[in-house]
């Protein structure tokens, strides 16, 4: 079963966000938030706060399920472009620059590596 989180209009340019998105793509949790925590570029945190975000999610929707057996990764993390606030910068005789300050969307789905299956069989095995 699947946890989703998605944060939107982060001003930070696409591009900036992807690179950080890329090195967490595909990793277990704690591996990511590792990663993410001791990493110096400005989209890091705010991908750490949106795997947190997942990560509770993914609790409302298992309840009485623990983390640590659910073996859960990074299915898929994307960044999309957002809105785009275009404005005039003063220019050299009279013109002006275009100044165009970009945002993005992220989404980010986790997801277990385990059978939920084989898991329900195993808490009743343990009942018993």
């Amino acid at each position: 079963m699947e946890a989703i989180a998605k944060l939107k209009n982060v001003p930070t340019s696409p591009r900036k966000m992807r690179l950080v998105a890329d090195m967490v793509r595909g990793r277990r949790v704690n591996d990511a938030l590792n990663i993410l925590r001791f990493d110096s570029k400005s989209g890091s945190k705010r991908i750490e706060q949106l795997l947190l975000s997942a990560i509770a999610n993914w609790e409302q929707s298992h309840e009485g399920e623990r983390i640590e057996d659910a073996d859960l990764y990074i299915k898929t993390i994307f960044v999309d472009g957002g809105r785009v606030l275009k404005r005039l910068r003063p220019a050299p005789q009279g013109r002006g620059y275009r100044v165009r300050k970009r945002s993005n969307h992220i989404t980010l789905v986790l997801d277990s590596k385990t059978n939920p299956a084989a898991l329900n069989e195993t808490k009743i095995q343990e009942t018993e």
